[in-house]
């Protein structure tokens, strides 16, 4: 069942989207950019929803602040790394956990910005890190990062930019190639879909 929740957040009210789950597990789900037309209502937000809870988990979708129903506005990432960490104190009380984070676009950077100030969970996904787009010299520094997926014809998160900066990463952070998707995976939905039901987590 589908919940329209209200999150308390850093800046009055975050609106979000729960869906409970069959187990334990419980993941938050990050959008794009906010001042790109980014929200939880978005296909590949949609895409990691729905994956992630054909595995039984929990999961919250939300609003940045500023977007849609959330009160606030646009931080410039770092302090939207606040909305990730109101969002997961609120799944941890809806799910006995582990809990995980999983970032897209825009949503990756403040994934990985939240897990560098030293927000715990147990292992982080990032979707098409916008390392082109955006200064993420300090991806590899990311702890618990458990997963990248990328597309090959991503040109705002460049397949071989990211290869290069995780390189020298050890132990190795595993890189999940979509063939055909570019930053948007209009179409690729599918394959992205299932790259994110089934890895192993």
């Amino acid at each position: 069942m589908t919940d329209i929740v209200d999150l308390p957040g850093p800046e009055g009210t975050l609106e979000g989207r729960f869906l409970s789950g069959k187990a334990g597990p419980g993941v938050v789900i990050t959008h794009p950019h906010p001042l790109f037309g980014g929200s939880m209502n978005n296909n590949v937000v949609w895409t990691a929803e729905r994956a992630f809870h054909s595995r039984g988990w929990a999961t919250l979708c939300f609003n940045f602040r500023g977007v849609g129903g959330s009160t606030g506005s646009y931080g410039g990432g770092d302090s939207e790394a606040e909305d990730v960490v109101a969002a997961l104190k609120f799944l941890q009380k809806r799910t006995p956990g582990p809990h995980y984070l999983v970032g897209y676009s825009f949503g990756a950077f403040v994934v990985g910005q939240a897990q560098r100030q030293g927000l715990t969970a147990a292992d982080a996904v990032l979707i098409s890190p916008p390392v082109a787009f955006m200064e993420m010299a300090w991806l590899p520094e990311v702890p618990h990062l458990k997963l990248i997926v990328a597309g090959d014809k991503d040109e705002i998160g460049p397949l071989l930019d990211l290869q290069t900066m995780l390189a020298a990463v050890e132990p190795p952070v595993p890189l999940v190639v979509i063939p055909g998707a570019d930053h948007f995976y209009g179409g690729r939905e599918d394959r992205l879909f299932q790259a994110l039901r089934d890895f192993p987590l």
